[in-house]
């Protein structure tokens, strides 16, 4: 029997406002839709600036008691899809100009700011990239915590200093109680992101978000995160996980399924077998080939020619065309669609249409 879904996400548009050349501006507003055209028509701040257009038509399906992770290089749209589902896009410069988010059958983007806090922390909760600039510099590590806590469940505040102690002490930070009286300066990089850790699982979220969540971590406390994470999700039967990483061997030991972007687009979508060992797009190709094979140790890396280009500068087809080595005349002047080619495999490429 196949899992509900916890969220849905419908062709979702999140774009940043930027200044231009006037070029650049010719360019990028001739072909705008209705919605666009009021958008610039109703607010003066747009005047002189193109949509750099980071999350682009993105729709996926996250279900319940699933692993969903998302790879792709900077730049590739992933932060900036999860940042549009937790509603914390900065406006200006950024807006969610399109598309729908549902959770539990309610869109997300149609709640007001104060709707939105009742379900961040407690239904949604997210572990950010950067620890540093998520936690407060003026406020203690343990009153941080607390304070999700007190915010979400209806507990005392002993009963939350508790809790937060023992989350803690389950991402591995010693002697816990003692440090839940320091400030996030006194704690390393690799600790702080213990903590953002351990803030986001507090309240066992039903959908946790995690941005890079192992980046800063050594290889065994790497493993110890990821065991945690899983572990408190089972808990909580409905509960998933959209795991957001450039590291393919997380990937493969933890997701049921992955997302590959790449120019704010999805390019494939697949279980996670099926993108390892039949991956279809060649930019996942190309990402697969980066990975070194323990069976031929002397093996030089395969490397993807280039990098990814400007936003404002990204071709007129297919995204990957400037950096992919199949690319043929149709690839340069129409964009593919993303269609199944397998059982639950889709994928955007022309040499697949």
């Amino acid at each position: 029997m196949e899992n509900k879904k916890l969220v849905e996400v419908k062709n979702l548009r999140t774009y940043f406002f930027v200044e231009a050349t006037d070029k650049q501006i010719t360019e990028h507003t001739e072909n705008f839709d209705e919605k666009l055209n009021a958008l610039y028509a109703g607010d003066k701040y747009l005047k002189g600036k193109v949509p750099a257009k980071a999350v682009d038509g993105v729709s996926f399906d996250i279900f319940e008691g699933e692993v969903l992770g998302i790879v792709g290089e900077s730049g590739s749209g992933k932060s900036v899809t999860a940042y549009s589902i937790t509603r914390l896009i900065p406006d200006p410069p950024g807006k969610i100009v399109g598309g729908e988010v549902i959770f539990k059958g309610k869109d997300l983007l149609k709640l007001s700011f104060d709707e939105m806090k009742d379900y961040r922390g407690k239904e949604i909760a997210m572990i950010f990239q950067e620890p540093m600039t998520s936690l407060n510099p003026v406020m203690k590590i343990g009153d941080q915590i607390i304070e999700v806590l007190l915010k979400h469940e209806k507990i005392s505040k002993e009963e939350a200093f508790k809790k937060a102690v023992n989350m803690l002490e389950q991402v591995g930070i010693p002697a816990a109680e003692k440090r839940m009286k320091d400030y996030p300066h006194q704690f390393s990089g690799g600790m702080r992101q213990r903590v953002m850790i351990a803030m986001a699982l507090s309240c066992h979220p039903a959908l946790l978000i995690a941005d890079e969540p192992t980046t800063a971590l050594d290889v065994t406390i790497q493993a110890q995160i990821i065991e945690l994470m899983l572990r408190l999700k089972k808990e909580r039967k409905e509960a998933a996980i959209l795991l957001i990483t450039h590291n393919l061997g997380v990937v493969a030991e933890t997701c049921d399924r992955v997302i590959v972007m790449y120019g704010g687009k999805i390019q494939e979508v697949a279980d996670a077998d099926s993108i390892f060992e039949n991956p279809l797009h060649p930019y996942t190709e190309g990402l697969m080939s980066s990975l070194p094979d323990p069976d031929k140790p002397k093996q030089l890396l395969q490397a993807i020619p280039g990098i990814i280009p400007h936003i404002l500068e990204l071709p007129k087809g297919c995204k990957f065309a400037t950096r992919c080595t199949k690319v043929f005349d149709k690839c340069w002047e129409t964009e593919p669609d993303l269609i199944e080619k397998g059982k639950s495999h889709f994928v955007r490429c022309h040499l697949h249409g």
